[in-house]
């Protein structure tokens, strides 16, 4: 597995990431009402993030073009939980294992603050499901907090204190 350069978000890469990000929508069919397609910030990622608590970060090839990028946002409404944000990599890279050098990153942080971690996503991402159940995500049947999400079909819970026994 290469190692990538991760480095957190910053403001000249908000168009390239949001690019990215509704390219995966459009591929999974998920470029409506109710998922991250309708989020008013995707294209100023940098100025969501950045405050105590909240993180993104992108991965970048040897171009410095962006692979993927996950963020890492309080949940609102839920104490002691995050939420895995955004987290979406070009069709090219996926198997590169920039993934999980990102997860890593992302849990690693959460853990710093955290208790739990919650995502949401849909049924028919999955190689993604596949991916966060490798990381100990347990699937869920109820949504926690207010993301805006509601088209989001599947939902996930990590006990970030699990994690770190491992």
């Amino acid at each position: 597995m290469a190692a990538h350069l991760i480095r957190e978000i910053e403001e000249k890469d908000d168009k390239e990431l949001e690019k990215l990000i509704r390219d995966c929508l459009i591929e999974f069919g998920a470029d409506h009402e109710g998922t991250a397609w309708e989020d008013e910030m995707l294209g100023k990622l940098s100025f969501v993030y950045g405050k105590e608590k909240e993180r993104y970060w992108i991965a970048l090839d040897e171009r410095g073009e962006i692979l993927a990028g996950a963020g890492i946002g309080g949940l609102q409404g839920v104490e002691g939980v995050c939420e895995l944000q955004k987290m979406y990599c070009r069709k090219d890279a996926r198997g590169s294992g920039v993934s999980h050098q990102l997860m890593d990153r992302a849990l690693d942080f959460a853990s710093e603050y955290y208790q739990m971690c919650y995502l949401e996503t849909l049924e028919n991402m999955t190689a993604a499901r596949r991916f966060y159940e490798k990381y100990g995500f347990e699937r869920i049947y109820h949504s926690l907090g207010d993301t805006g999400h509601d088209s989001c079909d599947v939902r996930y819970l990590l006990d970030l204190n699990k994690r770190k026994e491992l």
